[in-house]
């Protein structure tokens, strides 16, 4: 372990890099391609996997590079089929992921940071703020050991875990392009979800790249007092200023934004709330994830009853807005959205 700590990781070399190393090594060209097979399409986590290299070459690599691979802490299964991993990362760093599995397709949940600097009242992520960002590789590694334990391949990705993918937007976009690559995890673009704060500048710089992932946006309010109280770290992003990002990005790119509004009982599910994320979003290409809260330990909010979050969706329907209720997946082992964080579980 230590030695890791001091050799680099050989999935961060370059085609050029590989290429060269090869060649230094007094190797023909065509070694570089099946490493960076190895690398970049079976996602092999040791040299020892490389079974078409020779072994003395095997053992030139392990000597010079490692595999920095994240440490599987513990793991829960849920009763619906999801599976909740505290990894960690070389440094003890340590973030949640989630897999879950539905007919044929295999979903991951990815961290982008471990903490989160945005403070929401409704998310466990936050309680203890940010530790540091996740470099590109940590969180392909993610969906990497999901795709693993599961022994399946991966169809889809959301960059809900914790943290917020746009205080981290060069890593996140390294992330998102190693993973839709042909060559390597070939996940297609619209499976590729990032969901914000609503961090404008990131919108913005989102809208132009040339890939059609997709965006969610954390909405649960269109009122601004009561989004500040629920989400204090995206007070600045005021909701006028958010509403002409959201019209730009989808001008721009033609893509339907997702708003994602856990219903809160008392909070954001009263008829001005209703009223108001009604005209939020009428007249413009959208659609709204209502989630049920999910409980988090010491929190004194509670989940919207089911009748009040089937009329807001039809009334949402009712003008022109698709609207869907989201079933929340693994929240029995705190695997749901706002529940992450790094917590060590004993599992039995």
């Amino acid at each position: 372990m230590e030695r890791s700590h001091r050799t680099r990781d050989i999935r961060s070399l370059t085609e050029r890099e590989l290429a060269d190393l090869v060649k230094e090594l007094g190797q023909p060209a065509f070694r570089a391609k099946q490493i960076g097979e190895w690398l970049y399409s079976k996602n092999v986590s040791s040299f020892d996997e490389m079974t078409n290299i020779p072994k003395a070459l095997r053992d030139k690599l392990a000597e010079r590079f490692s595999f920095r691979v994240p440490t599987e802490i513990a793991k829960q299964v849920s009763r619906d089929g999801s599976r909740k991993y505290l990894l960690e990362f070389n440094d003890g760093t340590s973030v949640e992921t989630v897999g879950m599995p539905s007919r044929n397709k295999l979903s991951v949940c990815v961290s982008t940071q471990a903490g989160c600097a945005m403070g929401c009242a409704f998310c466990a992520t936050g309680f203890n703020g940010l530790s540091r960002s996740l470099t590109a590789q940590e969180i392909v590694d993610q969906v990497i050991h999901v795709a693993k334990d599961f022994d399946e391949r991966v169809t889809s990705v959301v960059f809900m875990g914790q943290g917020e993918p746009f205080a981290n937007f060069d890593e996140v976009v390294e992330a998102l392009r190693i993973l839709n690559d042909p060559d390597g995890m070939a996940i297609g673009a619209r499976h590729l979800t990032v969901s914000t704060c609503g961090v404008i500048p990131g919108i913005k710089r989102f809208a132009e790249l040339p890939e059609q992932f997709t965006l969610a946006i954390s909405l649960h309010s269109a009122i601004q007092q009561t989004r500040n109280k629920l989400m204090p770290g995206a007070k600045k992003y005021t909701l006028p200023r958010l509403h002409e990002a959201i019209q730009a990005y989808v001008e721009k790119t033609g893509r339907r934004p997702t708003y994602e509004f856990a219903m809160i009982e008392g909070i954001n599910d009263t008829n001005p709330e209703m009223e108001a994320l009604i005209d939020f979003c009428a007249g413009t290409l959208c659609h709204v994830n209502l989630i049920p809260l999910n409980d988090t330990p010491g929190s004194l909010m509670k989940p919207s009853p089911m009748k009040k979050i089937e009329t807001l969706q039809k009334r949402l329907q009712m003008h022109g807005v698709e609207a869907t209720i989201r079933n929340s997946r693994g929240n029995d082992i705190d695997a749901a959205c706002g529940q992450l964080k790094q917590r060590h579980v004993t599992v039995s």
